[in-house]
């Protein structure tokens, strides 16, 4: 048996997520569905966690165990040719049998992208958020810096995921604005590195830091509902479609 490590992109518009559900078109559901087909038994995929629906990957990290004897091209190949568009297998990579693409991830990168413009060009209104009030780019940069280093995210993190230990540690959060050209406006990228993430976590981050971007919120805030862990204090949760999965570290 062989374990195949594979790299994914996926455009999540149309997916309910990356876990597997009965009635939903989901990332995993594709995958198990076509790499069985291809195995001829049941399979299990092991993705590096799950993206909510609406959130699309450049680098989401999977692996599966196979009988089947199949070189890594062929096997790309394979699962790419029984997909539809909207998902690709970018890459596979024979990988250790002790590799597990979740267990084995040492940290994980999020962008979510915003276009800061009166309008939005339609090639970006399915992966970024439109923002049409200026935003401090400064004020938001700044806010940011109280957001790096390990912390309670309770105040930052969705009531579903009560329960579970809620400390993480945030190795970077950075706030990039560029001139798009396609888009004829600025794009500005939050770029979030950590150990792992909960559910929610990044977007009700981004949400809050694009208050303060408006001027609705101050860094002092942050600091309080860090310290209180008070949900009430976080800016609203940010939309789906304008957060990326993109990359995993192992």
């Amino acid at each position: 048996m062989t374990n195949f490590k594979l790299l994914i992109q996926y455009d999540g518009t149309d997916f309910h997520g990356w876990q597997i559900q009965e009635n939903d078109r989901t990332i995993q559901g594709e995958l198990q569905r076509v790499i069985s087909n291809l195995e001829g038994r049941e399979v299990g995929v092991n993705g590096s966690g799950r993206t909510d629906a609406g959130v699309h990957a450049e680098g989401q990290v999977a692996n599966v165990h196979l009988h089947r004897e199949i070189t890594p091209d062929r096997l790309r190949s394979a699962i790419n040719g029984n997909l539809w568009r909207d998902i690709r297998i970018m890459n596979v990579e024979r990988a250790p049998d002790e590799f597990h693409a979740r267990f084995s991830a040492v940290g994980k990168t999020y962008v979510y992208r915003v276009i800061n413009s009166p309008v939005i060009s339609p090639f970006w209104r399915r992966f970024a958020l439109h923002e049409s009030k200026p935003l401090d780019l400064t004020a938001m940069t700044d806010a940011s810096r109280f957001l790096l280093g390990e912390h309670d995210w309770t105040a930052f993190s969705s009531a579903q995921s009560d329960g579970e230990n809620k400390v993480r540690n945030i190795t970077d959060f950075s706030v990039h604005s560029s001139w798009d050209a396609r888009a004829q406006a600025n794009l500005i990228d939050f770029r979030v590195s950590a150990n792992g993430f909960l559910r929610y976590m990044v977007r009700s981050l981004v949400g809050t830091i694009l208050e303060v971007g408006r001027g609705d919120k101050d860094s002092d805030t942050i600091q309080t509902a860090l310290v209180s862990g008070d949900r009430k204090l976080a800016g609203k949760t940010a939309p789906a479609h304008g957060l990326t999965l993109l990359k995993v570290d192992y």
